[in-house]
């Protein structure tokens, strides 16, 4: 008599930080797109709660009281969108995973398209965006990193990509082996390799709330894609320094060909030394900058301290949470 098959486990990881505003619609579309699947799928959900300032952990706990498929993680502290998404990953027990925002910019309907090609092999299916509906500054800033990461990074990190993706289970405990602070999920996920392909859709507005990178966030996230995938900065200090010689070797002979040549027409360059020399301590400025970046990622990382902290783990009351052993220190149970 043949077997029933085992229906498999879909996790979403939802990372949430002040969006009190957009919790009630998200579960609820989420729900209602994957509703049809379920005989196909056995859906879990998982909010991550990143130190919420607002009414949103109050509001998950509701959400876990009502939906017995609701998990929510409540970290210690504000850790940051990229630790919130690490948590998640090391607490989620499923075959795949599904990464989106919380902020509703990436429709749900979208994970409909991720599941088919899972189901076709893939072990990362990435949703790559069409268009987005941001301001021109977003958009250029963001068309500006992309590049530059393309043109630095030693992987190929596909651009027009952010977190909103799927995994399979053995990417997920893959990618629980990389414990880097200075995280860059989408450089890393990249960087482990698998059978990956792109899922293309259009990036809806923001439902309510504000976004969690305004331009110094964003400006600390591009320098983590960058330093973390690349030695292409520090390269550039060499070549930058025998830019600065060749320059300097052809003022010198300069110099010396008026002085041979043209003495009548040598005028004092004072002016010329000063900005010289400011240009110069410029650079060197910049380069030991560069340096420090890379040092600092060195000092952080050797400290070995936890990514994160876990304050509570909630579910249904009455159920049981089983913790792995991978998930930071600080965690506790309710």
């Amino acid at each position: 008599m043949p077997t029933k098959p085992t229906t498999r486990r879909v996790a979403f990881v939802f990372p949430i930080y002040n969006e009190e505003a957009n919790i009630d619609l998200l579960h609820k579309t989420v729900d209602e797109v994957t509703a049809p699947l379920a005989e196909r799928y056995d859906f879990s959900f998982l909010y991550v709660d990143d130190g919420s300032r607002d009414g949103s952990l109050a509001k998950l706990t509701e959400l876990a009281e009502r939906d017995q498929r609701v998990t929510v993680i409540e970290l210690s502290r504000n850790f940051g969108h990229q630790m919130a998404v690490t948590a998640g990953l090391d607490l989620v027990d499923a075959d795949a995973v599904i990464i989106m925002d919380s902020d509703l910019q990436d429709p749900p309907r979208v994970a409909l398209e991720l599941l088919e090609k899972w189901e076709e092999g893939y072990d990362v299916v990435y949703a790559q965006r069409r268009s987005r509906q941001d301001s021109a500054f977003k958009k250029l800033t963001a068309g500006a990193f992309y590049w530059s990461l393309r043109k630095m990074a030693a992987v190929d990190i596909p651009k027009n990509t952010g977190d909103f993706r799927l995994i399979d289970r053995k990417v997920v405990d893959e990618l629980r082996k990389y414990r880097e602070r200075d995280r860059f999920l989408r450089g890393l996920v990249s960087y482990i390799g698998f059978k990956q392909t792109a899922v293309l859709f259009d990036r809806d507005k923001r439902h309510a709330g504000v976004t969690g990178y305004p331009l110094r966030k964003m400006l600390r996230f591009a320098a983590d894609g960058i330093l973390g995938f690349s030695t292409t900065p520090l390269r550039m200090i060499t070549r930058m320094g025998y830019l600065i010689s060749l320059l300097s070797f052809l003022g010198v002979l300069y110099v010396v060909g008026v002085k041979l040549f043209a003495p009548e027409t040598a005028v004092p360059g004072w002016a010329f030394i000063t900005i010289a020399m400011f240009f110069l301590g410029g650079i060197q400025i910049i380069m030991l900058g560069v340096l420090g970046s890379y040092i600092g990622r060195t000092y952080s990382q050797v400290q070995n301290r936890p990514l994160y902290g876990v304050a509570s783990v909630r579910t249904r009351p009455g159920d049981p949470v089983a913790v792995p052993e991978n998930a930071d220190a600080g965690r506790g149970t309710r």
